[in-house]
């Protein structure tokens, strides 16, 4: 008992020393700077490491360490060693401080030790003489049986413990599955039932339930840790096992941590900057909107190009912050985060040229005001509404109701006809052709296109329609009765009742309209007489009745 009071006495006056050479040493590296200490390796005995040493070129810090555990071993295995031989003395050189076993070197301190551990070479000699000395007294006593007892009947008693705890969490855990299950369940179906089923009741308790089952996993792998280690632990021999496995755990965790910890200035500014662009985009959205809605209009902007210029200035000002933000961005100075940014890019370059391209020909569209949402356009040979403008495409409505889908490259290299923009300004000229023989007057064959024109309604009567003779054939002569409409959308509808018109007009003035090609003049006109106009299936609309019989 004496001999241990008095290693407790010298290993608190070394603490001490220790703490006040390591106290100077702080003070003087606050005005100079400390010289880069040597690598070293810890001396492990029976899993425990008990100090550290150094090395160097020749004799590397690992390989010192092995042999000076080797040598503690040996010396803790032989029963007629006793540690109070253990005796500190000087090299005659002056270059170390040796601990000897009796005649044998266990090792030697040298200044390189002494500044590792910021005290005097002397003082860290007695201190690692004194470990030693411990280690050895420990090595032999869990080596005792009595000792080897007590560790297996402790490491059964955990192993019972384990076992009630699993078997215990696993009946909680079921336990907390049906509570939860059988209060939540009905408010899962009313939450689905208020979602008009967009929300699956099913599916959300599918991820409840896999997440309190993913806690349970968590716990029995801690527990399960905790117990490994606990029984390693227990024997000398297993011990450094334990200390691999523990390490093998908590390293990743420590890693992350410290990480975290270091991270967290630069996770502020990143904060900081995404709370000022969040705030800088509100403020650009509302302001391009009240350009869109009218109520700013700056000079010479398009209220049309409102949102599609405030797409661009939101990529831009998303595209600077991104760049200001790069270098705060945990691991972006790693190469494996460089290496997937270059990846990325690559990805990017290969597969998103027509992206770019055709959101860049939908913006070019949108600023040269080729059409806007709802224009009838003719588009190479797709003739319909536009319904959508994208970045990628713009969506056409036939009007058949078909609906063709065209990239916004695929318009920008064709003709655009836009029948809307002259219908806006009521110009928009719609025209058909005629052509009949040279034996009928030009003046009733234009009378009777007029006639027929202003018959149609959703014709506009200012500017008048009027008739080009555009050909002069070998057989006929080739008329085109030209009409001004304010309605694009209405196009095909005003084509077919202008040809009723002119049908009807002709057939009423005895007029026949010559076909493109026929072999000899006919003895009689080719026409319908107006009797036979509402010939079944055709039915009579009202009010035609006196006109039939007049006819």
């Amino acid at each position: 008992m004496s001999n241990l009071r008095r290693w407790l006495i010298a290993l608190g006056a070394a603490a001490w020393s220790l703490t006040v050479a390591a106290a100077g040493a702080t003070g003087a590296s606050a005005t100079a700077q400390a010289p880069s200490l040597p690598p070293t390796a810890p001396v492990i005995v029976d899993g425990r490491a008990i100090f550290s040493v150094s090395g160097g070129p020749s004799y590397p810090a690992e390989r010192r360490a092995r042999e000076i555990v080797e040598r503690i071993d040996a010396i803790a295995n032989d029963p007629t060693f006793d540690p109070v031989q253990l005796k500190v003395e000087p090299d005659k050189s002056g270059e170390g401080t040796s601990i000897f076993a009796g005649t044998q070197r266990l090792l030697v301190v040298l200044d390189n030790d002494a500044q590792a551990e910021g005290a005097s070479r002397e003082l860290v000699a007695e201190v690692y003489a004194i470990k030693i000395k411990e280690a050895v007294l420990a090595h032999r006593v869990e080596r005792t049986p009595g000792f080897l007892l007590r560790s297996a009947l402790y490491t059964a008693i955990a192993t019972a413990v384990l076992v009630v705890f699993v078997w215990a969490s696993r009946w909680l855990m079921r336990r907390a599955l049906a509570a939860t299950e059988s209060r939540f369940q009905r408010k899962l179906e009313g939450l689905e039932t208020r979602s008009f089923g967009m929300l699956d009741a099913e599916h959300i308790w599918s991820v409840i339930e896999r997440a309190i089952r993913g806690i349970w996993w968590l716990v029995l792998l801690a527990a399960s840790v905790a117990y490994v280690d606990f029984a390693f632990e227990a024997f000398p021999w297993t011990r450094h096992a334990a200390r691999w496995l523990l390490g093998l755990v908590l390293d990743p965790l420590r890693i992350l941590g410290s990480s975290f910890y270091e991270s967290i200035p630069n996770l502020v500014f990143l904060a900081i900057l995404v709370a000022i662009v969040r705030y800088l985009l509100q403020a650009l959205r509302i302001f391009f909107v009240s350009i869109a809605r009218g109520a700013i209009r700056p000079a010479g902007f398009e209220p049309e190009w409102a949102m599609t210029t405030y797409s661009l200035v939101r990529v831009g000002v998303i595209a600077l912050s991104v760049v200001v933000a790069y270098p705060y961005i945990p691991g972006s100075g790693s190469e494996a985060f460089k290496g997937i940014s270059v990846f990325v890019g690559v990805l990017f370059s290969l597969g998103a040229s027509s992206i770019v391209s055709n959101t860049l020909a939908g913006y070019s569209l949108i600023y040269r005001k080729a059409f806007k949402l709802g224009d009838r356009v003719l588009v190479g040979t797709h003739l319909g509404d536009i319904v959508d403008i994208r970045q990628q495409v713009t969506i056409l409505r036939t009007s058949k109701n078909e609906t063709v889908v065209l990239p916004n490259t695929a318009i920008l290299n064709s003709e655009i006809v836009n029948y809307s923009e002259m219908a806006r300004k009521k110009r928009l000229i719609l025209h058909s052709t005629v052509t009949i023989g040279y034996d009928t007057p030009w003046r009733q064959v234009e009378a009777m296109l007029l006639e027929a024109a202003g018959r149609t309604t959703g014709l506009l009567k200012d500017p008048a329609p009027f008739v080009l003779k555009t050909a002069l054939d070998d057989f006929y002569v080739k008329y085109e009765i030209n009409v001004y409409c304010d309605d694009a959308s209405r196009m095909a509808r005003l084509y077919s009742e202008l040809h009723e018109h002119i049908v009807d007009a002709f057939n009423e003035h005895g007029v026949q309209i010559m076909s493109p090609h026929f072999i000899a003049q006919p003895d009689q006109a080719v026409l319908v007489p107006k009797d036979k106009w509402f010939e079944a299936p055709a039915r009579r609309p009202a009010g035609n009745q006196d006109e039939a019989s007049k006819g």
